[in-house]
């Protein structure tokens, strides 16, 4: 299984302004070679290989003067910029043709030098290596200083430096890991995402919705004010912007931390995983979409899946049309109708239920129903 590791980098000012200058080569080079395909479209003329494109917008810029400039960085950065764009490529094509099941994407759009997070990315062609007194040397930018918090399991396959809002730098390495199966348990979960509760899971516990976002709206807002007040192109302003940056990256990594350390202890707690199938998109477009995305129930489920796979657990995730707030746990019942604002209610068999907790119970039913015994048939067959 290939996983990221990121760790803060602290470059020097001569390294940040190389950083700045790679940065700027690979924006450019991404912006040239989008340019060339959109123009040999409009004309007729045929797709440009890859190959094609990397002969014109870096062999053969290299040898102009308005572009002479490209030569000053590595040229695995100006190869990989070009990587980006034909992964783009392939999956707007893959969209139109219907293959793509993620959803649809759209084409490529030009890369601005305003944007907020911008990245580079080094394989091994590069020789990029962590030195024996633990900095990172990067190509023609030098030895950077590391803060390790924890050891690489293996030889990094490639490092993404990225400059993010807030002006921190981070060295994100990909690598190889092995599965490490952990201690068999009989223990199951089941968990059922809100908004009152951040989770509620089977055995009862329910966890408090943590509201990163709504906890920091207080500062958050007087700082947007104080930017809007500054004068546009001025250095108060980018100091201001900063500002702002700085409590949005405040934000996520509290909420990043948060999921990380749930995610972890209910894994190891817990043989199988099951969680419910939310339209988290579709959510996001209510009156809601502020506390949904403040939740983050997306990266949420993704640490799950990935950390289950690693260390051996079952997760499975449940349709998402599946009645677990309104059937009834005790009978099998499924109420005619349950608007959101009812969170109690009672079923004509005399049993009564909280909605949240009563989804919990039965999205880990739902999810053994659908895997197969070692027979091939339903763990929990139907009525």
């Amino acid at each position: 299984m290939q996983l990221r590791y990121q760790f803060r980098l602290y470059p020097t000012p001569g390294q940040q302004q190389s950083l700045a200058r790679a940065l700027g080569c690979a924006r450019t080079v991404y912006n040239d070679a989008l340019r060339a395909r959109r123009e040999a479209h409009a004309a007729g003329m045929p797709y440009l290989s890859d190959g094609d494109l990397s002969k014109l917008v870096i062999t053969e810029a290299k040898k102009t003067t308005e572009r002479a400039w490209l030569g000053e960085v590595s040229a695995v950065v100006l190869q990989q910029a070009l990587a980006d764009l034909n992964t783009a490529y392939r999956n707007l094509f893959a969209s139109v043709s219907g293959k793509r099941k993620e959803g649809k994407v759209a084409p490529p759009r030009f890369r601005s030098r305003k944007d907020q997070r911008q990245a580079i990315r080094f394989t091994r062609n590069a020789r990029f290596k962590v030195t024996a007194c633990g900095k990172l040397r990067l190509p023609k930018i030098g030895d950077v200083r590391v803060r390790w918090s924890r050891p690489l399991p293996s030889e990094p396959s490639s490092v993404t430096v990225i400059k993010d809002a807030a002006g921190r730098y981070f060295a994100s390495f990909v690598v190889e890991t092995t599965d490490q199966p952990l201690p068999e348990t009989t223990a199951e979960v089941g968990i059922d995402l809100g908004l009152t509760h951040f989770a509620v899971l089977s055995d009862g516990r329910k966890i408090t919705s943590p509201r990163f976002l709504r906890r920091a709206e207080r500062r958050l807002r007087k700082a947007q004010q104080a930017l809007s007040r500054k004068q546009k192109g001025s250095a108060n302003r980018k100091k201001a912007a900063a500002r702002v940056a700085r409590l949005h990256a405040r934000v996520a990594d509290a909420r990043r931390d948060h999921h990380h350390k749930l995610s972890t202890r209910l894994v190891r707690d817990n043989q199988a995983v099951y969680v419910e199938d939310l339209a988290v998109n579709g959510l996001a477009r209510t009156r809601l979409a502020k506390s949904v995305h403040d939740a983050g129930w997306s990266q949420f489920v993704g640490m799950l899946e990935y950390k289950a796979a690693r260390y051996g657990r079952t997760f499975a995730q449940v349709d998402r049309w599946f009645p677990s707030s309104k059937l009834c746990g005790a009978c099998g019942t499924v109420a005619q109708a349950m608007p959101p604002n009812v969170r109690k209610w009672a079923c004509p068999c005399g049993a009564v239920h909280d909605r949240d907790l009563n989804a919990a119970k039965n999205i880990p039913a739902a999810g053994r129903a659908d895997r197969l015994d070692a027979c091939g048939g339903t763990v929990r067959p139907s009525a």
